[in-house]
């Protein structure tokens, strides 16, 4: 599958399809297969658009750091204001792409926007996405073996690092995920009820349970304490309306003060400016209520 496919065709995540033979097949058996981010956006993210945007590092500190995680560290991509202080935490969880360009420039406007913001790489056991050159590969081959466990794992190392560092204030953590990180928004506010909110932008529903996932999103809605504000596409091929509509009862459920929103006539990876999918009325407005949903209950 190519990129102008991605968000716009129907796919079962569980058998995503037969994936072309590409650096997937040259992957070693090591405990971590990323030890460091790559450079610019991932290759299956191309050809980039024009209107990808680029935020400076003006005031801010930015760059790769390491994370100690069970077995040993994965890279990280964080940016916080270079003014002294400690700075509330978001962690910002990647697509399907992995820590790449687009996933870098969201921290550092988290960062512009007074955070301590850190994006882990969440697939580095697994698999290097960035050189990846098939959707269907990443899919079958990577995305599929990463183990919700392990990723609220690496996630809580992020928090405890942000913290070790004294630039971060952990007591106020948030969580911003795109894509594969949006439903990983709704697990990991599942997983970690100290987190103060979080948003998931067009985060799957349903459809990827399996051994190493073992609920989907719509199967914990009653359960979520944590505020989380779901940003949905409207004619988004991946997520039907009907679950989204079974999210928002099980959310009414819950007592956390979860919302979704739909937006209108825009598609999957609509905040995704390097993406053929991208609208930038949505992305603008969404990336407001993102900061207002996360200042406005404490992150």
């Amino acid at each position: 599958m190519k990129l102008m496919d991605y968000g716009v065709k129907p796919i079962d995540f569980q058998n995503p399809g037969t994936a072309s033979r590409d650096a997937a097949d040259g992957l070693t058996r090591r405990s971590f297969v990323v030890t460091s981010l790559a450079s610019g956006f991932a290759v299956a993210s191309q050809p980039l658009l024009a209107q990808a945007i680029t935020t400076d590092t003006k005031g801010l500190v930015a760059g790769e750091v390491q994370i100690p995680v069970a077995g040993g560290q994965i890279p990280a991509y964080r940016a916080m204001p270079a003014k002294a202080g400690k700075h509330p935490v978001v962690l910002v969880v990647q697509e399907i792409f992995g820590v790449h360009e687009h996933i870098k420039d969201m921290c550092r406007r988290y960062a512009k926007a007074g955070y301590y913001a850190i994006a882990p790489e969440m697939f580095a056991r697994q698999g290097d996405v960035s050189k990846m050159t098939d959707i269907n590969a990443i899919l079958s081959q990577v995305v599929s073996k990463v183990p919700d466990a392990q990723v609220c794992a690496d996630l809580d190392a992020a928090v405890a690092f942000a913290g070790a560092s004294g630039r971060a204030d952990t007591r106020r953590v948030g969580l911003v995920g795109y894509c594969w990180g949006g439903r990983t928004a709704w697990i990991y506010a599942h997983h970690n009820p100290k987190l103060k909110a979080a948003v998931a932008y067009y985060g799957l529903l349903s459809g990827m349970k399996s051994d190493i996932k073992p609920a989907d999103p719509v199967d914990l809605a009653e359960q979520i304490k944590v505020p989380v504000l779901g940003l949905y596409a409207g004619i988004d091929a991946y997520i039907p309306m009907e679950v989204v509509d079974r999210m928002r009862a099980g959310l009414a459920k819950s007592g956390s003060g979860s919302e979704i929103i739909v937006f209108p006539n825009v598609n999957h990876g609509f905040n995704a400016d390097y993406r053929p999918t991208y609208d930038k009325g949505a992305a603008r407005y969404a990336q407001q209520l993102a900061f207002d949903w996360l200042k406005d209950h404490g992150a």
